[in-house]
């Protein structure tokens, strides 16, 4: 724990502001109100950087079909959070930047599996890799197993909020 320029602690447990909010909680969304705001911001360059085209929002589409391969469009939707109207708009503008492509999926030829095309996939790593190496570069003064709580942390944290 530690003091503030005023002399009070923060990191208290169970410290209540006059509001009656806990000091915790207000810590925490101090600091992901700052850090959405960023990543937001840092989105729309990676798009950038994979097409000058591409919209910040379909950035994690492309790293979502990066990591697991092939996805149903219900699928990316269910998963990004948007209705099939705009995940549509979205497939088909990435599939216009070619960077997208769309095949029957053999499980079911009624449906079709979206996967990213070979140039889709060698943007897209590009860029993920660049970050990566950012991030290394940014978090180089702290021990790996601080980083690798804090993946921890914020994939429990992504678990209860999917929730």
């Amino acid at each position: 724990m530690h003091e503030d320029g005023n002399g009070g602690a923060h990191g208290a447990v169970g410290h209540m502001t006059p509001s009656g909010a806990d000091q915790e909680f207000l810590a925490l969304e101090r600091e992901l109100t700052v850090l959405l705001r960023r990543a937001r911001s840092s989105q729309g360059e990676m798009a950038r950087e994979v097409h000058p085209d591409l919209e910040s929002s379909a950035y994690g589409l492309l790293i979502r079909l990066d990591e697991l391969g092939g996805q149903r469009a219900t699928e990316l939707a269910a998963y990004i959070g948007v209705g099939k109207a705009t995940m549509s708009r979205q497939l088909r503008a990435l599939e216009d930047l070619g960077l997208i492509a769309r095949e029957p999926d053999p499980a079911d030829g009624r449906a079709w599996l979206v996967t990213l095309t070979d140039e889709g996939s060698r943007r897209v790593g590009t860029v993920r890799e660049a970050r990566r190496a950012r991030y290394v570069r940014q978090l180089a003064h702290w021990d790996r197993r601080e980083v690798a709580e804090l993946a921890r942390l914020l994939h429990e944290l992504n678990g209860v909020m999917a929730k």
